[in-house]
């Protein structure tokens, strides 16, 4: 009786963490299609695959998951301790989503939003909260990570004896050199994110697990 309850409570947990990890996807890709209209910062990975589908004419979708199946490579070699749901759902979901937005956004919404400040700068900061929260409740949910994230933690293996918080700023801002080189302009947010962007969302993603995600 007590292994059948051990089991419900297992599958529980575990729906509650497809359900976090799926939401959170959601709401990056959702939240990544304001930033990117607004055009003040994003993500290092978004700013080069922005960058790089424009030059290539692509949409960003289409580029994200051909990147992200190149990327998935030597994931599958070396490591598929890194792989699960997440990271699947973070490959084809979050840049078909942004794309859904942006054309919505395009429909519904002023271009005024994304140009005039404050309202402009108002909306990058609540957004660029938004991406950050459902970030760390995509970590948190424990479904596999990301395989351009997954990488770094590959790289870093390969320099045991360098901190892996300097390989993953290293690994990060060789995608703004590749956007700039695709003809990218990061902003002084693009370049901030390089060094900012992974600490604060592990220092997010520890106060929801102790806080909220319990």
């Amino acid at each position: 009786m007590q292994t059948i309850l051990t089991h419900l409570k297992l599958d529980k947990a575990h729906r509650r963490n497809i359900a976090l990890c799926l939401g959170a996807v959601f709401g990056m890709g959702f939240f990544l299609s304001f930033l990117i209209l607004c055009g003040l910062g994003t993500d290092p990975f978004t700013f080069m695959n922005v960058s790089v589908s424009d030059r290539l004419h692509m949409t960003f979708g289409n580029w994200q998951l051909l990147l992200n199946v190149f990327l998935f490579i030597p994931v599958i070699l070396k490591g598929r301790d890194q792989i699960g749901l997440g990271t699947l759902a973070n490959m084809v979901g979050i840049g078909y989503i942004s794309d859904f937005f942006r054309w919505l956004w395009g429909q519904v919404l002023p271009e005024t939003v994304f140009t005039v400040f404050p309202v402009r700068a108002v909306l990058f900061a609540v957004t660029l909260a938004g991406f950050i929260v459902s970030a760390a409740v995509y970590m948190n949910a424990d479904m596999g990570v990301a395989p351009f994230d997954a990488d770094a933690t590959l790289l870093s293996r390969l320099f045991p004896r360098i901190p892996f918080m300097f390989v993953r700023m290293a690994w990060d801002a060789s995608t703004i050199v590749i956007g700039m080189l695709c003809g990218g302009i990061p902003t002084a947010g693009a370049v901030i994110m390089v060094f900012a962007l992974d600490p604060i969302i592990t220092a997010v993603g520890n106060f929801l697990r102790k806080k909220v995600l319990i």
